[in-house]
């Protein structure tokens, strides 16, 4: 699901959030009113990253409830899986936290839907591609690097404690990597958003 799933759902949230305002002027009428960029930018975030929670995390947990329940799993089990759960809980969080950052920062340069959903689908599985591409051909790994799926796959391995398919580096340097992306898309959003102007751009 991470692979296609999640990003087109992010796509699909984050495709018009902040384009549309630009396009249409609508952010005349939020600073117009006593509402500030943050303002502007924090609801904006919260509101995809919250749609993109009950999706993703959500989920997470009632299929972990639901395994409970159905197999009638006990106290010992639950005790076993739970630092599990968290993890896998936390792998989550950090995708929503990654995909919407780079989502917003691709929908604050555009003025329309098609480019910011387009090309969060672009990054996420064409980076991922040429990184498979040129592991296969050179027997090289560092691309990974720059594909926002294989940095949160190998976090996510080593938060949950799997045996990493990712051999030649640590998965320091994939956390290292979001950080970074994150920065990068936080930035472009709100330098974007500080040049918006008050009235119809």
């Amino acid at each position: 699901r991470n692979v296609l799933y999640f990003p087109i759902v992010a796509a699909l949230l984050v495709g018009g959030v902040i384009s549309e305002d630009r396009l249409h002027g609508t952010s005349a009428l939020y600073f117009s009113r006593p509402i500030n960029r943050f303002d502007y930018v924090m609801m904006k975030y919260l509101s995809v990253a919250i749609i993109q929670a009950m999706i993703v995390l959500l989920t997470l947990f009632l299929y972990y409830f639901a395994e409970i329940v159905s197999m009638g799993r006990g106290w010992a089990w639950i005790i076993d899986t739970f630092p599990l759960f968290l993890a896998a809980f936390a792998g989550g969080t950090l995708l929503i936290i990654t995909y919407t950052s780079i989502g917003l920062g691709l929908s604050s340069v555009s003025k329309g839907k098609f480019f910011p959903g387009i090309g969060l689908i672009a990054i996420v599985l064409g980076s991922k591609t040429l990184a498979i591409i040129v592991s296969q051909l050179f027997d090289r790994e560092i691309l990974y690097l720059l594909s926002p799926y294989d940095c949160l796959a190998h976090v996510g391995q080593a938060l949950i404690g799997t045996e990493p398919t990712y051999d030649q580096y640590s998965w320091t340097w994939s956390l290292a990597s979001l950080v970074a992306m994150n920065a990068l898309s936080l930035y472009v959003l709100s330098s974007r958003v500080s040049s918006m102007e008050v009235t119809r751009e």
